[in-house]
């Protein structure tokens, strides 16, 4: 018989939930507490402790909790009895999205572009993008990137650079080659010069008719690594990516799920490196911090018919409103710029950190899309840099919550912290942020 408890009983109600949900949850084992209220960069918890959130939903809530211009465009649907689901018949609010989101393509792929809405979460988008590809195509091999994370269902899974989360019988034919980390590289030469080397490995394998695959359907890869441990690419060895698959007819993949929409200092992070790509897959915040998911993709790749991509939550009205007032509320405010500004005031702060401490590896990231690698800096060397240093990471992760900062980590060690506030910070909330930071380093190292 299930207990009934008060929602109020903060240590009950956590014990209930642990009963109840699946052993494979993930944020709720590392932030134990029944959070209340959001407002934006402000979470407040059940026995009144205050957090400031530099996680937000992964990335989802660009504007923070609760922004007005959110709230006010999901309250007119509400208040104007729009329908709240209909599959991929028209409304009102989707056309209004898809003439926000088709403003927001680079125009040279806007022109060409065509959109599927999908289910709601990234890895549907990313699922979406392999059978268009390979319908288009009419083959099936995949190629992706180490470090790389593209969500959790099978065809995305096999995509993943981590091998820790895959299971037997994953769907995609998958091969991998090195991403271009500038700090931790493979080849033990970081910056552009290891970024040049992987390139022409890449742009070489690919053309060899002995590379041991048969020609891709697609190539799908992050203009910055999220998971991965936020790595940028090179902006040279994207374009190097994009012309060997440009030259071979091979589909190339963004993923922009977590790096696009403002985040990386333009409005999507492959514009950085200048190129066009074929089909880019756009989630989180792309619907104000409620689900959905898109892929906008070049129109010669439009070789399915109807059915043959579905998802019974692809027409999520408040979601269509949402995202549409997201979208507006960063044009009209010039928030990529905002995202670089401040992303050079958190970038002051923490290299003033990492002079003095040398566990502080690294500093990388752009935008408001950061990270900084904690190491062993006694340790052997791996990749020609200090080994990852997992527990000092976990143990700032942690003092950082019990000072009320929600962090998160990642990387190939879990020892990457990362830092995703929203778009619109200023720069007091990044004073504020690092402050509690660096104390949270101090405790961190004293125990």
């Amino acid at each position: 018989m299930l207990q009934e408890i008060d929602v109020f009983d903060a240590t009950a109600a956590i014990e209930q939930m642990d009963r109840w949900e699946s052993n494979a949850r993930t944020y709720a084992r590392r932030f134990k507490v029944i959070f209340t209220e959001g407002d934006g960069m402000v979470l407040t918890a059940s026995d009144g402790r205050k957090f400031i959130d530099c996680l937000c939903g992964a990335g989802t809530l660009l504007l923070g909790h609760n922004h007005p211009a959110v709230i006010s465009a999901i309250k007119g649907v509400i208040d104007d009895k729009r329908p709240l689901h209909m599959l991929d018949m028209r409304t009102v609010e989707k056309f209004a999205f898809m003439q926000k989101i088709m403003s927001v393509l680079p125009p040279e792929f806007a022109k060409e572009a065509k959109i599927q809405f999908c289910g709601p979460a990234g890895t549907d988008c990313v699922e979406a993008a392999i059978k268009l590809c390979k319908t288009a195509t009419r083959r099936s091999v995949m190629i992706a990137f180490q470090g790389g994370f593209h969500g959790h269902s099978q065809g995305a899974l096999a995509l993943m650079g981590s091998i820790g989360p895959k299971v037997p019988s994953l769907a995609a034919d998958c091969h991998f080659f090195p991403y271009p980390c500038a700090y931790r590289n493979p080849i033990e030469i970081g910056g552009a010069a290891g970024a040049r080397i992987l390139a022409n490995l890449f742009c070489n394998s690919l053309r060899d008719p002995k590379c041991g695959f048969t020609k891709p359907a697609g190539v799908i890869i992050e203009a910055i690594q999220g998971e991965g441990g936020v790595n940028p690419a090179d902006p040279d060895f994207l374009r190097a990516v994009r012309q060997v698959t440009g030259e071979l007819e091979i589909p190339l993949i963004l993923d922009e799920i977590q790096a696009g929409m403002g985040r990386s200092g333009k409005f999507w992070a492959f514009e950085e490196s200048g190129i066009t790509p074929d089909v880019i897959t756009i989630s989180k915040g792309v619907g104000g911090g409620l689900p959905l998911a898109i892929v906008a993709y070049n129109q010669k790749l439009d070789k399915w018919g109807p059915g043959a991509h579905t998802g019974t939550f692809r027409g999520n009205t408040m979601a269509f409103a949402a995202g549409a007032a997201t979208i507006q509320f960063i044009l009209d405010n010039d928030l990529p710029a905002n995202a670089v500004a401040m992303g050079e005031r958190f970038r002051e702060h923490f290299l003033r950190m990492q002079a003095k401490w040398p566990f502080i590896g690294d500093v990388r990231g752009r935008g408001l899309m950061l990270g900084m690698e904690i190491v062993d800096p006694g340790g052997k060397l791996d990749c020609g840099v200090p080994p990852p240093n997992e527990e000092l990471a976990l143990q700032i992760r942690a003092q950082c919550f019990q000072n009320g900062l929600l962090i998160e980590l990642g990387g190939r060690g879990s020892d990457v912290v990362r830092f995703l506030p929203p778009l619109n910070i200023t720069r007091e909330q990044v004073d504020e942020v690092c402050a509690i930071f660096e104390a949270s380093v101090e405790a961190a190292i004293k125990k």
